[in-house]
């Protein structure tokens, strides 16, 4: 339970005697419903990419087993978990009411995530350039898909902590802008998790070692 002032003012978080309607838990519900339905939409893209990673599929192109790193799959997977990190210790300094804490979360979480996506797209790139990229074979283009696909949810995640890092400067923590803040917890967490079992089912089971 959280209780409230109205904004500027002293705001107290996680107030377990509080009995006005948490607000909050019920914005934070219904982002968790909408975080099922896009947990859907991945599991069909895995499905898809588990149907098509064969040699037929690879139409004479190449399989993720003949480009594919599970080392510097091992490295991203370092680098995105990291990042979720930093966000936690963003959440940590919001239950402490820092907004300086809060800030310098966000910004290792956004450096890090940038590092992230330039080494994955720089690899989807040099593919393309080597003649095999998402129109070369099936499998290629459900690989692109899901690798993209995971690329957008943190693109849209570090647009939406770079908003949030002008929302805590201008607003403080109000109630909106903490069950935002929480939200976003909620996607950074997903989003690491989805990157988790693209480098175990696909990098490390079919990737060259």
């Amino acid at each position: 339970m959280a209780s409230f002032t109205k904004a500027g003012a002293d705001t107290v978080l996680w107030n377990a005697g509080a009995d006005a309607h948490d607000n909050i838990s019920a914005r934070t519900y219904g982002f968790w419903l909408y975080l099922l339905s896009d947990a859907l939409i991945i599991a069909a893209v895995f499905a898809t990419y588990a149907v098509l990673n064969n040699p037929m599929n690879a139409a004479g192109g190449p399989l993720g087993s003949q480009f594919l790193s599970a080392s510097k799959g091992l490295l991203q997977t370092f680098i995105v978990l990291g990042s979720v990190l930093c966000y936690s210790l963003a959440t940590v300094a919001l239950k402490r009411g820092s907004k300086l804490g809060v800030s310098l979360g966000m910004i290792g979480a956004i450096l890090l995530a940038v590092v992230f996506l330039g080494i994955g797209l720089g690899d989807l790139t040099a593919l393309s350039a080597a003649g095999n990229g998402f129109a070369r074979s099936g499998y290629l283009s459900c690989f692109f898909t899901l690798i993209v696909t995971h690329a957008l949810h943190m693109g849209f995640g570090i647009l939406w902590m770079l908003v949030m890092l002008v929302q805590v400067g201008v607003f403080g923590f109000t109630e909106n802008v903490v069950a935002r803040l929480l939200n976003l917890r909620m996607f950074w967490q997903f989003q690491a998790s989805v990157w988790v079992v693209v480098y175990i089912y696909v990098y490390l089971f079919g990737g060259a070692h």
